[in-house]
């Protein structure tokens, strides 16, 4: 059964939140997609996964590349899973994919402090619960730990 989480990001952004929890991903020996909503999205995605810690590498590349299937890593804009990836990461309002039985898990990045972000990541919890998908609910608490939610 797919697994879905909601993270709702609070004074947070998703430059400071995604790296650890791709990293978390890829020691788990899961391959990832990240999908975002536009190419200029993902190209800053792309730029900031290279120097976002000095001591740390994310491999990773966008679905342009002739070799995306081996890629560790995807990010995309559209549908699909070009690498065969395990967790399909939602940003910036992101569409749920058209297949998500196809993956282990998804999560879904949402600004809190956005109505409209807010709106949609309702209606997606909404979705995923009718499906029947294992949905759980991630708030950072004031020390910023993730904490699980009812």
């Amino acid at each position: 059964m797919t697994e879905v989480l909601f993270y709702h990001l609070q004074d947070m952004t998703v430059e400071n939140v995604l790296p650890p929890l791709l990293e978390k991903s890829l020691e788990r020996g899961w391959r990832v997609v990240v999908q975002s909503s536009s190419e200029e999205r993902a190209d800053a995605l792309d730029s900031h996964l290279w120097t976002y810690r000095d001591d740390s590498f994310l491999p990773h590349a966008t679905w342009r590349v002739n070799d995306v299937a081996d890629q560790p890593i995807v990010l995309a804009i559209e549908g699909g899973n070009p690498n065969g990836a395990n967790v399909r990461f939602l940003i910036d309002n992101a569409a749920l994919p058209e297949d998500p039985h196809g993956y282990e898990r998804m999560v879904l990045l949402f600004d809190g402090d956005d109505p409209d972000a807010l709106a949609l990541a309702r209606a997606a919890w909404t979705d995923c619960k009718a499906r029947g998908f294992d949905v759980t609910y991630w708030q950072a608490d004031e020390r910023g730990r993730w904490q699980k939610r009812n």
